[in-house]
């Protein structure tokens, strides 16, 4: 039965050293949510606290109605997909995937069907009586989705289950851990240090920093809102320019930044627009124009082909800036220019503390 998992003001220490304080989530029935963040931050230490392999010093762990806080890991009845596969060496494909039925008392004609259904889903049927060291990374990554399924936990959980395999590799798999997730409904924790990763396979993602949730919300908010500068840097927008507000009109706010450049940007266009802010844009929120036209006077660098665009980094007198410029219109390095703010790839900001 799908059930969400709830977290409240969970704390935990290694030796001295607080890991995390206070922390608290909500993940509703058969949502999967991924916690994200650079080594260091959590992520993987608020997993083991949710498996059991970690005793937490404060809060509590709720699945459903029952109270996991202080319950042994091996009555938590979750599926865990892990970096390594942690398979058994000695035993086949079948024999790993059934495990876990196995030791729950599972009568062997119910194992066996209940196995071999799982196969036939992870298109590995043929490979029932091969051992892991006969099996591609793929294939052993499939198998260990498959023991972590087969038992039909109320909680799945993923420790960065993808890290070991190549580029297009990756991109399959977790399409397939999507699917497969969709399709059983089951609550799901994924936690990775991969931003696309994230993005692509969560219904929201928690992204965190030093034991805290910097922000918790869909991709596609954290993409285009995101709640401050350490997320906004996280997912993207290179340039982060003070500004205070000169004058308003209407929808209009004339802002100057440091060094004396000015803007008018429209908050139809960019939302609400306080007196103090930081204007945040990714390297294609600000747009290389002539000299002559409105935006930051900056002078041209280092010029990068990227395809789509030129990519430009800029000395301004805000600071470096990293900005783009159309194909057809390539600048010459040293050159005058103004960077004009895109809307659809910029966001305001409060200023940092």
């Amino acid at each position: 039965m799908t059930q969400p998992l709830t977290i409240e003001r969970l704390s935990a220490h290694y030796g001295k050293v607080q890991v995390l304080e206070d922390f608290s989530l909500k993940i509703e029935a058969g949502e999967l949510v991924s916690l994200l963040g650079a080594s260091g931050c959590g992520k993987t230490t608020t997993l083991r606290l949710i498996a059991g392999f970690l005793e937490p010093t404060g809060g509590t762990i709720r699945l459903g109605d029952q109270d996991l806080t202080r319950l042994p890991a091996h009555r938590r009845n979750i599926g865990l997909v892990f970096q390594n596969y942690a398979l058994f060496p000695h035993l086949t494909v079948a024999e790993n995937v059934g495990f876990g039925l196995k030791q729950r008392g599972a009568a062997v004609p119910e194992r066996a069907a209940r196995v071999a259904a799982m196969l036939e889903r992870v298109e590995l049927t043929d490979l029932g009586d091969r051992l892991p060291a006969a099996l591609s990374g793929g294939q052993r990554q499939r198998v260990a989705l498959a023991r972590a399924l087969v038992i039909e936990p109320p909680l799945l959980m993923f420790d960065e289950p993808l890290s070991n395999l190549d580029a297009k590799l990756r991109v399959g798999m977790r399409a397939e851990i999507r699917q497969m997730q969709r399709a059983n409904g089951t609550t799901s924790v994924f936690v990775t240090h991969d931003q696309e990763e994230a993005f692509s396979i969560s219904d929201r993602v928690a992204i965190m920093q030093a034991g805290r949730i910097m922000q918790f919300d869909t991709p596609e908010t954290l993409y285009s809102r995101p709640a401050n500068a350490f997320v906004a840097r996280f997912v993207g927008f290179e340039n982060l320019i003070e500004m205070r507000v000169l004058a308003r009109k209407g929808d209009l706010v004339e802002a100057e930044a440091m060094g004396g450049a000015r803007l008018t940007l429209s908050q139809v266009e960019f939302g609400a627009i306080p007196d103090a802010f930081v204007l945040g844009a990714r390297p294609e929120g600000l747009m290389v124009v002539g000299p002559d036209a409105p935006g930051i006077p900056a002078t041209l660098g280092l010029r990068s082909y990227l395809g789509r665009a030129y990519q430009y980094l800029c000395d301004s007198a805000v600071g470096p800036l990293t900005a783009q410029g159309l194909l057809g219109a390539a600048q010459e390095v040293g050159s005058a220019a103004r960077l004009q703010p895109v809307a659809a790839q910029c966001c305001i900001l409060a200023p940092e503390a």
